[in-house]
């Protein structure tokens, strides 16, 4: 079965890589929107009917942060969440804390903390969607939400936040923005806050080209681009090297949970650090 899965990932790598030569790429994933959209219509349909009370974010916002399923997106969600305050707890108290989901997205994890977390936590959202921001001000309550660009700075003052997270947020990132968005989010860190990051590792060889696994494995950071950068067809891929290179200056590395082919897909690496 993990075979099967991992031959049709690796047949749809190189379909994707030809659309991205081509500058295809937001067409193909349009393509891709609109075929998730039909598929799980009578689904997430029911899903609605079932949970009226529940808030969701518009179709296509929702694809672009995650997939167009409403259940994953809201029960996925909550168990990301979970995952999240079970490691970040391992590190630190999240009592009388602030908090902040770098590029939240449409709160699809954010929108669960104010009720796993202890009522003296502030929680911040950040992300570079103006529409998406808008939506979570609108729709998503005991959380501060904030606008930033692709680039930073961020809105917040330094030495701000006690923990940070981003989930898959470097996976879509220059390798510039790389070192100008961890040096931004240690800028409104306080000194000992814990921060918590998912990336491609090296679970995500087999879907890569020969040439792409070759400059992989001598450390370099792999970026697919020839598209908006921030969106989600924009990747990188992180050697655990670069990553270890990355923070080795202002970070300690608490732990490395490595991804792994799961059946599903891929899973992503996880990083837990904390600022000097």
């Amino acid at each position: 079965m993990l075979e099967l899965i991992k031959k049709k990932l690796m047949n749809t790598g190189k379909i994707t890589f030809l659309f991205r030569k081509l500058g295809c790429m937001h067409f193909l994933d349009k393509m891709k929107f609109y075929f998730y959209f039909f598929k799980n219509y009578k689904k997430n349909k029911a899903f609605t009917k079932k949970y009226p009370s529940l808030k969701f974010p518009p179709n296509y916002m929702m694809f672009e942060s995650f997939q167009l399923d409403y259940e994953k997106y809201y029960f996925g969600g909550e168990t990301t969440a979970k995952y999240i305050i079970n490691n970040i707890a391992k590190h630190t108290s999240l009592e009388n804390k602030k908090i902040l989901d770098w590029g939240c997205g449409p709160a699809r994890v954010i929108r669960h903390l104010p009720s796993l977390l202890p009522e003296s936590t502030a929680v911040y959202g950040t992300d570079y969607n103006k529409d998406t921001i808008a939506w979570c001000k609108k729709h998503i309550e005991k959380i501060s939400f904030e606008n930033n660009e692709i680039n930073p700075p961020l809105v917040f003052a330094s030495d701000f936040f006690d923990v940070i997270y981003g989930i898959s947020i470097f996976t879509h990132l220059s390798e510039e923005n790389h070192y100008a968005w961890l040096e931004e989010l240690l800028r409104v860190a306080k000194s000992g806050a814990v921060l918590l990051f998912t990336t491609h590792g090296e679970a995500f060889k087999p879907i890569m080209t020969e040439a792409e696994k070759e400059a992989f494995e001598e450390g370099n950071l792999l970026i697919r681009d020839n598209v908006k950068e921030g969106h989600r067809v924009y990747a990188a891929f992180h050697p655990l090297s670069f990553m270890k290179n990355m923070f080795q200056v202002s970070c300690e590395i608490i732990e490395h949970i490595p991804g792994k082919q799961e059946s599903w897909g891929f899973s992503q690496d996880v990083w837990i650090v904390k600022k000097k």
